[in-house]
């Protein structure tokens, strides 16, 4: 069997679907479990570090691990940094079939710092029968030292081993999202696969065609090469989750995507309202009403005629938060409890005077459009409320990435062309 450990909602799992093969995740989260359940992977619910090891000794080909990343990751508090002696050394005594990790807990700063340990002691059982045949880690670009740790005890067992850090958007992910990988293999030379995309398109050569250009937001959402894209507006859920209030489908957009950006209302049901908090900063204010707008009332007017409107994608609220045109990859996607932090920003593309002007500058990416960033397909079955969905999704591994990543291990090796960003 192959085992993913921290398996998430379940990006390592698709990745391996895609190149025909199953695994068996571990995750404790519910709703990542549901999610997982919906899509059809094989799950046990359970704490990664209070699972026995046994169950998995003598059947074990691959391990894969993706510990949880809040402690170390730039959105949060990283702690885990302040950790990090406490890591290295729960690892090199799991190495040695030593488990200290309760003393070395109530040392911790983040009771999440020690859980990037535990691939080291399901290691340290299956490399007792001569397993695994090959291990894939991913964490951000943080913990690299704490995987070269890894690397260098892998090395001592026989294990070929790379580890280093690699950007998402170079293997066609939509996303400039760099992580920290391990990759280990009895039976091959371990390396990272070959990049499929550059920042920019490089010619064709006598060795064969050059590397694509990075995929972009648009091309990723489906948005098309020429026409300008407008974001969808949910009606309802509160800033970083709760429930969606209207029955499935009860939305409405403030454009069709193959509208080259022109401002109109979709045909919708009487039930269905838009707040005005959803359409914008200070909108309430330029119209005069704070009120919900019933659904057969005519559509706000944002500009006197037909205008067009160029989109990024903001990061957060912060000052310096990451911006990113949709013809560019975006940047790095995390998601916080405000799930609304990640925003589409519209400015005008034109300089011809309007009479009036209400850019769209706080319209909320959906969950769909970051699990397609992910490169999730468009119907994957996000289980929990707004709030849970986006943070499964910010702390998945790309699914397009995870295959290039595992591919080698089945003999297979995936071209530009070979994953489907909305299978």
């Amino acid at each position: 069997m192959i085992v993913d450990l921290f398996c998430g909602p379940g990006g390592w799992s698709h990745a391996l679907a895609v190149l025909g093969v199953r695994d068996v995740g571990l995750e404790w989260d519910a709703w990542a479990c549901k999610t997982r359940g919906a899509a059809g992977q094989l799950t046990i619910r359970t704490d990664v570090a209070m699972y026995p090891t046994w169950p998995f000794v003598g059947r074990t080909t691959g391990l894969i691990a993706s510990p949880p990343c809040q402690a170390w990751s730039m959105a949060g508090k990283r702690l885990g940094l302040l950790d990090q002696p406490l890591v290295h050394q729960a690892v090199a005594d799991l190495a040695q079939g030593r488990d200290t990790r309760t003393t070395l807990l109530a040392s911790c700063r983040d009771e999440r710092s020690l859980l990037a340990a535990e691939p080291m002691r399901y290691l340290h059982a299956l490399n007792a029968v001569g397993e695994p045949e090959w291990v894939a880690m991913e964490e951000v670009p943080d913990v690299l030292p704490l995987w070269k740790q890894y690397a260098a005890i892998l090395r001592r067992w026989g294990f070929s081993v790379w580890a280093g850090i690699l950007n998402a958007a170079d293997y066609g992910v939509p996303q400039r999202r760099r992580r920290a990988i391990l990759l280990a293999s009895r039976t091959r030379t371990a390396e990272p696969p070959a990049p499929t995309h550059a920042k920019v398109a490089e010619p064709e050569t006598l060795f064969g065609p050059g590397r694509e250009r990075w995929v972009s937001m648009a091309e990723a959402l489906g948005w098309g090469a020429t026409d300008r894209p407008v974001p969808t507006v949910c009606a309802g859920g509160g800033p970083g989750g709760g429930p969606e209030p209207f029955p499935s489908g009860s939305r409405k957009a403030l454009a069709d995507a193959r509208d080259r950006g022109t401002w109109k209302q979709h045909a919708a049901g009487p039930e269905v309202v838009l707040k005005s908090r959803r359409e914008g900063s200070g909108w309430a204010e330029r119209h005069g009403t704070r009120e919900n707008r019933p659904a057969d009332a005519p559509a706000p007017t944002f500009t006197a005629e037909a205008h067009r409107w160029s989109w990024s994608l903001r990061s957060n609220n912060q000052a310096n938060a990451t911006i990113r045109s949709v013809d560019e990859p975006a940047g790095t996607l995390f998601f916080g409890h405000r799930a609304n932090e990640c925003v589409w920003v519209g400015e005008p593309v034109t300089d011809e005077p309007v009479q009036q002007t209400a850019s769209p500058e706080s319209i909320r990416i959906t969950a769909q459009e970051a699990g397609l960033l992910q490169t999730f397909p468009a119907d994957y079955p996000w289980h929990g409320n707004k709030g849970q969905q986006f943070s499964q999704i910010g702390n998945a591994v790309p699914p397009r990435l995870a295959a290039h990543l595992l591919a080698p291990h089945f003999g297979k090796i995936l071209g530009p062309d070979d994953f489907t960003l909305a299978a």
